[in-house]
């Protein structure tokens, strides 16, 4: 989620419901606890040790115990006003059990079950995502409506407003996907969102519970079990900087410093994370990043309180757990501070390691984006996270294809991909939900799109795709890119862009495009696994070579095929001719041709001949 201008985002601010303000309740006569709510609302065996977050009333001077006497209480938090209670237990279980949590105090006592269940096993799930897939990025609301139960207060004309897309209207299209050639879904945040502009799961009201607008954690557990049953993955959005204005926490925190400010008092989060970098930035100049409030409207969660950073820690053991979730899309990475990052990420993949985090840092700047990356300390410590998304990536492809920039500059900024340990895993993209839709920016045809699109879809690391983009939806700035998919609901008077025979020209056209790179993807590991070296950049030509071995030729031992891309953004045809000589390509010859029509691929005298026409782009085998 970038940093919108606030007058566009708008959030309706409503008043908390449940037990009563956050100031300490007057009491004429003891009265006995009452215990609500516990997070997390379950927990597995031999698991590490969790801190269970109690809301209630009169919890007060309550004495806390469980049911299970080789488990006991380590440490309490109750807050001044009786609503919370922090326990810290000392384990797990070593097996499966449900014990009841006590509270007592003079006036009486309650108890609330809590269980322990058995782990999944290690292969349901947890298998993480790498260059080998294909990302597909669905806005949960705006896909399909598969529950018609569950469209309470779905207003379809409202920009902004809940439009009924549900998980199980995404299972109902799994088939749509995988033959697009999708490998890997990536949903935004299903987190409770009790506001009536919260359709994207942004702003948790609840971070324990699936909104039922998107329908039931059973449905997400449904979704991910078919998505692996195909051999397909699931990456659940997740949010650990802020929760949403009408959070119960908002008015009413379990602590005084839970959060960075209170709503009457708190900084602005701004979005320029050049300091976080610079060794000579004073704090001034850093703090409005990590402690401010998004969009000064989200409630800023402060992770140097250790308390808070197991609650959030524990919340994403919850959902991988719960669901055998394969990744996690971590929103708004650069806003929380890296000793927070380091220990949630070392404790996640000591928990799952195959699990793949990818972390949003919005930046055109490689030196930025790339400071955040696991294995990177010269900005501080270790963040661990397995790879950000290739946002300079992205800026410079709209440069250089839609600003008239040339195209030497994607091959200047690659070069930067020495700043990043694995550059490999790098997800890069042509759109996403925080940005137009790139065939809408001005100055772009679908032709340029689709030399995008090749772009994207051969080059190192792995290809996201933001649902539309294949069948050129179109759209400009937040809401204007979040229409709904066409065809995913009942009332719409579109064609169902699900079916091929039901899709306008224009996007069969384009979608026949992305899937056709799809397959030839699939089809060449050069493509997905294989090195990268730049055989060309000037104005108007990229040309390109995905293999192994690079640094050899084609008479090196076990060096492969090499898959050569070659892309013409001029008006005009363009002929080249590369000297194989200390390339990738040196003493190889052409295997085949793999796409483009009217292109030509030729080895004579040791330099490859390649002729493409205007506004093109080519892909050719050698070996």
């Amino acid at each position: 989620m970038k940093m919108p201008a606030v007058a566009v985002l708008v959030f309706a601010v409503l008043s908390i419901h449940g037990f009563g303000s956050a100031q300490e309740p007057l009491q004429h006569k003891a009265q006995a606890p009452i215990m609500i709510k516990v997070d997390p609302p379950n927990w597995w065996a031999a698991m590490p040790k969790p801190m269970l977050l109690v809301r209630g009333e009169h919890l007060e001077g309550a004495q806390f115990h469980v049911s299970d006497k080789a488990l006991l209480i380590q440490k309490t938090h109750i807050s001044k006003n009786g609503h919370w209670a922090e326990l810290w237990l000392n384990a797990s279980p070593a097996k499966p059990e449900t014990i009841s949590v006590v509270a007592r105090n003079a006036a009486g006592n309650a108890t609330f079950p809590f269980t322990f269940a058995v782990r999944r096993k290690t292969r349901d799930g947890f298998a993480g995502f790498s260059s080998k897939d294909v990302m597909y990025l669905i806005m949960t609301d705006r896909f399909a409506d598969g529950d018609l139960t569950n469209d309470a207060g779905v207003d379809r004309t409202k920009p902004r407003g809940w439009h009924g897309g549900d998980l199980r209207g995404i299972t109902q299209h799994l088939d749509y996907l995988q033959k697009l050639g999708v490998t890997t879904v990536w949903i935004t945040p299903v987190y409770q969102n009790h506001e009536d502009q919260s359709y994207h799961g942004y702003g948790a009201t609840d971070m324990y519970a699936v909104d039922e607008h998107y329908g039931s954690l059973a449905d997400l557990k449904t979704l991910a079990a078919s998505l692996h049953q195909r051999g397909m993955k699931l990456v659940l959005d997740t949010v650990p900087n802020h929760v949403g204005p009408a959070h119960p926490w908002a008015n009413d925190p379990p602590e005084p410093d839970w959060f960075h400010g209170t709503r009457q008092h708190h900084h602005v989060a701004q979005g320029d994370f050049a300091p976080l970098t610079d060794p000579h930035a004073p704090w001034s100049a850093q703090r409005d990043i990590t402690e401010g409030w998004f969009a000064d409207i989200l409630p800023d969660l402060n992770q140097e309180n250790p308390d808070v950073a197991q609650y959030l820690t524990q919340n994403a053991v919850w959902w991988i757990e719960e669901a055998g979730l394969d990744g996690l899309r971590i929103d708004t990475f650069p806003y929380v501070g890296r000793a927070f990052w380091h220990g949630y990420d070392a404790q996640l993949h000591a928990l799952y390691p195959r699990l793949t985090m990818v972390g949003e840092v919005h930046t055109p700047d490689a030196t930025i984006n790339s400071a955040f990356a696991a294995g990177v300390t010269r900005n501080g410590v270790d963040t661990g996270l397995d790879t950000p998304f290739d946002y300079p990536s992205y800026f410079t492809l709209c440069d250089v294809l839609l600003h008239d920039a040339p195209m030497s500059k994607l091959a200047d900024l690659w070069r930067l991909d020495a700043l990043y340990p694995h550059p490999e895993r790098l997800v890069s993209f042509l759109g996403n939900h925080d940005t137009p839709r790139f065939i809408s920016e001005a100055g772009s045809t679908p032709a340029k799109t689709k030399l995008a699109f090749t772009i994207v879809l051969t080059m190192r690391g792995m290809p996201q795709i933001y649902t539309g983009d294949e069948i050129a939806m179109t759209g400009g700035d937040d809401p204007d890119n979040r229409h709904d998919f066409p065809g995913g609901f009942p009332d719409s008077t579109q064609p169902n862009a699900f079916n091929a025979a039901t899709r306008t020209v224009a996007q069969n056209e384009m979608h026949d495009w992305v899937q056709g790179l799809l397959t030839l993807r699939r089809a060449h590991t050069a493509l997905q696994t294989g090195e990268e070296q730049i055989l060309k950049a000037d104005t108007n030509v990229l040309v390109y070579v995905r293999g192994n071995q690079l640094q050899q030729g084609c008479a090196a031992k076990d060096s492969g095929e090499r898959v050569v891309v070659t892309v013409n953004k001029a008006d005009q045809p363009q002929t080249l001719t590369i000297p194989e000589a200390m390339t990738a390509l040196e003493g190889c010859s052409v295997k085949e041709p793999l796409w483009g029509t009217n292109a030509a691929f030729k080895v004579k005298d040791d330099a490859v001949s390649i002729t493409i026409p205007a506004n093109a782009s080519a892909i050719a085998s050698f070996d």
